[in-house]
């Protein structure tokens, strides 16, 4: 008697791609969506919805169902666990939503931050500079540090999930400390020379999260990159500051 695996899955992650054509459809013909996220006035429902929220719904369905096809259908009907690591799935996950959010900051922030630069500096105190600037100079920067920390974070739980299997040599250490201070040189770059703000608190956070690691975990390759490069950006831009 032949095993059969079901479709039940595949059928469900289709189901959820129509359900965002159909949202998607509502969002854009009807005025149920056409109010204003805040009081600002920065973006209605119907443009975030469009921009962050529905696009990311059918990313995650449809990332899942490669996922499901790769294990052979083991992620529901765990025939061949041995095949599916749900954490390095989660991990996964993570990952897909930080590059997107980090994608879709990218596009909000260029485009709104050339209309600003090119319309509105001097700001003149019209709404359109005034929803230009907010989404130049706020709303994009937290959708950048939300997948910009999710990328980090995840990156570094999946080396806790997949350790290194062999001891760091010191010839390796100093290539990833090389990079790192590569990468720490960009941060002090960032923070050193302009008002700190949302930065240096996420910067902090993922210095603080890959010291933990390196302490918990011992000398894994990208606990010590990400570890130098971080630890060196605060370093160098507290002195800085203190020195200035």
């Amino acid at each position: 008697m032949t095993n059969t695996i079901s479709l039940r899955p595949i059928h469900l992650l289709l189901s959820v791609q129509s359900l965002v054509v159909i949202l998607l459809s509502i969002n854009r013909l009807s005025d149920l969506t056409t109010g204003y996220v805040a009081a600002n006035e920065f973006l209605r429902w119907v443009d975030l919805n469009n921009m962050l929220i529905l696009p990311l719904i059918s990313t995650i369905a449809f990332f899942l169902l490669l996922k499901h096809m790769e294990a052979g259908g083991s992620i529901a009907s765990n025939l061949q666990p041995s095949t599916f690591n749900r954490k390095s799935l989660v991990l996964n996950l993570v990952f897909i939503i930080g590059v997107y959010l980090l994608a879709a900051s990218y596009g909000d922030h260029e485009v709104t931050n050339y209309l600003h630069i090119r319309f509105c500096d001097p700001d003149n105190g019209s709404a359109l500079c005034r929803i230009l600037i907010f989404n130049d100079d706020e709303f994009s920067h937290w959708v950048f540090f939300t997948g910009f920390v999710l990328i980090n974070a995840g990156v570094m739980l999946y080396q806790v999930v997949f350790p290194h299997p062999a001891k760091i040599g010191g010839k390796d250490a100093a290539l990833l400390i090389g990079n790192g201070i590569f990468i720490g040189l960009g941060v002090f770059a960032n923070l050193a020379f302009e008002v700190i703000g949302l930065d240096l608190y996420v910067v902090a956070l993922l210095a603080t999260l890959s010291f933990i690691l390196l302490w918990r975990k011992g000398r894994q390759p990208l606990f010590v990159y990400y570890a130098s490069a971080y630890g060196l950006g605060l370093v160098a831009t507290f002195l800085y500051k203190v020195l200035a």
